[in-house]
């Protein structure tokens, strides 16, 4: 039981490492989180990566607050 509780804890603190999120934005206009990541620029690799594979919905990067990490 110890082990799955020391799990989680490890997975929460690994969760409020990644503090930014590339954002897709639909043709409707709906938002849906891609992916989370420890640093903007790997954030900004991967939301380029999308981009250039010719995906037509709009990306964004947005830096998560630690609220948000922890939710």
């Amino acid at each position: 039981m110890r082990d799955n509780r020391d799990r989680a804890a490890a997975g929460d603190a690994a969760a409020e490492n990644l503090m930014w999120a590339v954002i897709r934005q639909d043709d409707n206009g709906n938002h849906y989180r891609v992916g989370r990541y420890p640093t903007r620029d790997e954030a900004q690799r991967v939301c380029d990566a999308f981009v250039s594979c010719g995906h037509k919905q709009l990306y964004v990067i947005e830096q998560i607050t630690h609220h948000e990490a922890s939710s």
